[in-house]
């Protein structure tokens, strides 16, 4: 992969920088940016673009489920040189574009909200609130005693941008925090230190990309070195689980969970996840209101570095 990728690998000097988008107000926000640009909004799955907006050299999927569209779509964009995503998450399209296509991300558009939500997953399940909501709608007071996540010992598993917000706002609870990541560095521990670190945690937050390593990570084994009681928030990809595994343990009432995302998804109607203790959120931690401004920000300034032949950012595969 090239060090540094510029706008002469994406469009000429001088040249008409075209731009495929969803949505009309990206559409007003990209050709903004200057005369050189012209922005089209497309609708991936309703076919093959048509027309100027062929000549694209860009093109930026919806945010919500995006994919590759099996629709002779990327057939049809013979100039495509950069596919801009509104997401972190990039494993449904990584390795899978044409040579010569560079695949960005919007790393740190989510950072906040999805930062927030493993927040608020972890302090609503350790005290016990969806408990109490669901005693509360059958009009019952029922006085019990949960967990606290002050003083708690948390492991956040992935030590990225995410992983790093998560833990700064739990500063506040007074945690013992460690990190573990792929790599060992300076204040982070490598994952093949998990087995040591796991039977010592009460929480254990999930935030890592989507890779080969990661898939079904946390598998029986995994859960199994955790201690009774102990709680896993996944608000990485529903994947990274083994759900069988993971449906084992809260069955029995071992362990506990707080998911946003879940395999498969969305999560079937019948499927013993909803009725399997612990919370559960439809993939809805990175919506917020100003998730969508601070994603529309990236593309933007990744065409204001395409236009300045200033070198991309949030690169994630390149030819």
């Amino acid at each position: 992969m090239p060090s540094e990728i510029h706008s002469s690998q994406i469009v000429g000097p001088g040249e008409t920088l075209h731009v495929l988008v969803p949505s009309r107000a990206m559409v007003q926000a990209v050709q903004a940016l200057s005369p050189r640009v012209r922005a089209y909004r497309v609708d991936a799955d309703a076919g093959p673009p048509t027309g100027e907006a062929t000549q694209a050299q860009v093109w930026v999927p919806r945010v919500s489920g995006a994919t590759l569209p099996d629709n002779g779509f990327l057939d049809a964009l013979p100039r495509l040189r950069l596919v801009q995503l509104l997401s972190a998450g990039a494993e449904k399209f990584i390795g899978r574009l044409p040579e010569g296509v560079v695949l960005c991300n919007a790393r740190g558009a989510h950072t906040p909200s999805t930062a927030e939500w493993a927040v608020a997953a972890t302090l609503a399940a350790q005290r016990g609130i969806p408990f109490f909501v669901r005693e509360q709608d059958a009009g019952r007071w029922s006085f019990t005693t949960h967990h606290s996540l002050v003083g708690a010992r948390v492991l956040v598993l992935g030590a990225g941008d995410i992983g790093r917000a998560i833990g700064r706002m739990l500063a506040g609870f007074d945690v013992e925090l460690t990190y573990v990541a792929r790599t060992a560095r300076e204040g982070v521990h490598g994952t093949d230190e998990l087995p040591r670190l796991l039977p010592e945690v009460d929480v254990v937050i999930v935030v890592v990309p989507v890779t080969p390593e990661t898939t079904r990570m946390v598998d029986a084994g995994f859960l199994a070195a955790m201690p009774d009681g102990a709680l896993l928030v996944n608000a990485a990809r529903g994947v990274v689980v083994d759900t069988d595994a993971l449906l084992a343990e809260l069955t029995t009432g071992r362990l506990r969970a707080a998911l946003d995302v879940t395999d498969p998804e969305p999560l079937p109607p019948g499927h013993p996840l909803w009725s399997a203790p612990g919370l559960l959120t439809p993939h809805v931690a990175g919506e917020v209101p100003r998730t969508n401004e601070r994603a529309a920000a990236a593309v933007t300034e990744q065409l204001r570095r395409v236009l300045a032949d200033e070198p991309l950012t949030n690169v994630v595969d390149a030819y």
